[in-house]
């Protein structure tokens, strides 16, 4: 079973980290038990799961890029036309 990002498990709701968890130790159980074509489908519901937490990340790293632009250009190290 492949483990999302630290960065993504740590901006998973308390609900989505527990199915997270849940869903992680039933496909490695799966895996265990040489289950790989069972695993497959466990690992697929794993990875709609974080979808949402994976948007929030990239939501944070576009807020964190709008900040450095307005910083740079509040303090003249930006023109607003080299956007």
């Amino acid at each position: 079973m492949r483990h999302a990002s630290v960065q993504v498990r740590g901006l998973m709701t308390r609900e989505e980290l527990d199915r997270y968890n849940a869903l992680m130790e039933v496909g490695g159980f799966l895996e265990e038990q040489h289950r790989h074509d069972l695993a497959w489908h466990v690992q697929r519901e794993v990875d709609i799961l974080i979808l949402p937490a994976i948007e929030r990340l990239k939501e944070k790293g576009r807020e964190r890029d709008r900040e450095n632009l307005r910083y740079m250009i509040d303090n003249g190290l930006l023109d607003e036309d080299d956007e």
